[in-house]
């Protein structure tokens, strides 16, 4: 049973900070890259960062970059995204995705490209 629960999401006030996880089971998470994608409302999905087999991070959205982090733990099969100094323009359902991965190769960016995904957790940033 291939699995991807994201959580930590919730509502906080501009500036403030939060830290999703993404929970996988039912794979060995060491060979597979990790995504997060975000949706806000009325707009596609899109690519935040993904970080590789190898812990090497990578950021797709302009915005996320100097702002969030991604870390994963693969012995806890775990992958994080901290966010900080959100902003209302945060404001979106945020899912992680994996896609089987030899060491060393780069994540892909594209929505298509992963195999699995989670149900998405909500992150509301407002005052």
């Amino acid at each position: 049973q291939v699995q991807l629960v994201e959580s930590g999401g919730g509502l906080v006030q501009p500036g403030g900070s939060l830290r999703l996880s993404c929970s996988a089971s039912g794979f060995v998470l060491d060979y597979y890259n990790i995504g997060w994608f975000r949706q806000a409302p009325g707009k596609e999905r899109e690519a935040v960062g993904c970080v590789a087999t190898s812990s090497s991070t990578t950021f797709n959205s302009a915005s996320a970059k100097g702002r969030f982090t991604i870390s994963r733990d693969n012995a806890k099969s775990h992958v994080y995204l901290q966010m900080n100094n959100l902003e209302p323009e945060d404001t979106a359902i945020y899912y992680c995705a994996s896609i089987f991965a030899s060491y060393g190769r780069i994540c892909p960016t594209g929505v298509h490209e992963y195999r699995y995904w989670g149900q998405g957790t909500q992150v509301t940033v407002s005052s």
